[in-house]
């Protein structure tokens, strides 16, 4: 059986990505395609504690790296590696790229460690496709306040801890071209949704 497809999905805090992740899952199952939707960090059992622990407990940056990692290899094992091995599509809502951009880009932690994390963690998988949704963080936020009522211990930072996570992103789209498509996303949804379907094409 062909492997499957692995889709990530990255971006700010308010870019709109999860609403894009929600709807590139129903467009694929709506084509016949068998999907695994998920979300880092979380996943599993075990990812979605690390989970509630990350988004809201004060830690070290390093702890927090370690297990967004720790997180993230459960997450390998137990999903992505079968589904993919099974034919399906992973579609993820974030995934490595998050850590150099949040952990790397937003908390200054050295990207060399992270990189070390990931070779250790991911071994020879990474994504066929990764999608970053690039917004201004004015926008961003304004999005993110509007539709946020209980903000998490991310989405409470400021506005130069995002702009810093955003240079990340646009770092990491520059030096990985072939696998990352940097998308503008203060278009419409329905621009958005065109640009995707144009790009799961020739996936």
């Amino acid at each position: 059986m062909a492997r499957g497809r692995f889709i990530s999905f990255e971006g700010i805090d308010g870019a709109g990505k999860s609403t894009q992740h929600a709807w590139l899952v129903q467009y694929l199952r709506d084509r016949g395609r068998a999907v695994v939707a998920t979300r880092e960090p979380g996943g599993t059992p075990l990812g979605e504690k690390l989970r509630s622990l990350l988004l809201a407990e004060p830690m070290h940056l390093e702890t927090e790296a370690l297990l967004m990692f720790a997180a993230r290899r459960e997450h390998i094992a137990q999903v992505i590696e079968p589904a993919l091995a099974r034919g399906d599509w992973v579609i993820c809502d974030r995934f490595v790229d998050a850590s150099f951009a949040y952990q790397g880009g937003g908390r200054g932690l050295d990207w060399e460690k992270i990189k070390d994390l990931a070779d250790w963690v991911l071994g020879d998988l990474e994504p066929d496709l990764t999608l970053i949704f690039d917004a201004p963080v004015a926008i961003a936020q304004q999005r993110l306040h509007a539709s946020t009522a209980n903000p998490d211990r991310f989405e409470q930072e400021q506005a130069d801890f995002f702009e810093k996570v955003r240079a990340a992103y646009i770092r990491i789209a520059r030096e990985n071209p072939n696998r990352v498509r940097l998308i503008d996303a203060t278009q419409t949804p329905a621009a958005i949704n065109k640009s995707l379907e144009n790009i799961i094409a020739i996936l």
